[in-house]
């Protein structure tokens, strides 16, 4: 039986039509704290670096690090 880990970076935004868009990013660093990552959404909303359907990202909702195991039971 396998097993993988794999670890991502959620970075939710509100947009221009109050719609959530979500920007995930791959192998977080494990010494990342949440000011640090405030500090970055602040930036890319600041810089408008980013356009979506709903138009410019306005504001942030919610940052998340998410873990995941996955366990293969066939082989």
């Amino acid at each position: 039986m396998a097993s993988t880990t794999k670890k991502v970076l959620r970075m939710t935004f509100n947009n221009a039509a109050g719609n959530a868009v979500t920007i995930t990013m791959p192998q977080p660093k494990d010494s990342l704290t949440a000011a640090d990552i405030e500090a970055v959404m602040d930036q890319i909303i600041t810089k408008n670096i980013f356009l979506t359907s709903g138009g410019e990202l306005i504001s942030k909702r919610d940052v998340k690090i998410v873990d995941t195991t996955t366990n293969d039971l066939f082989d």
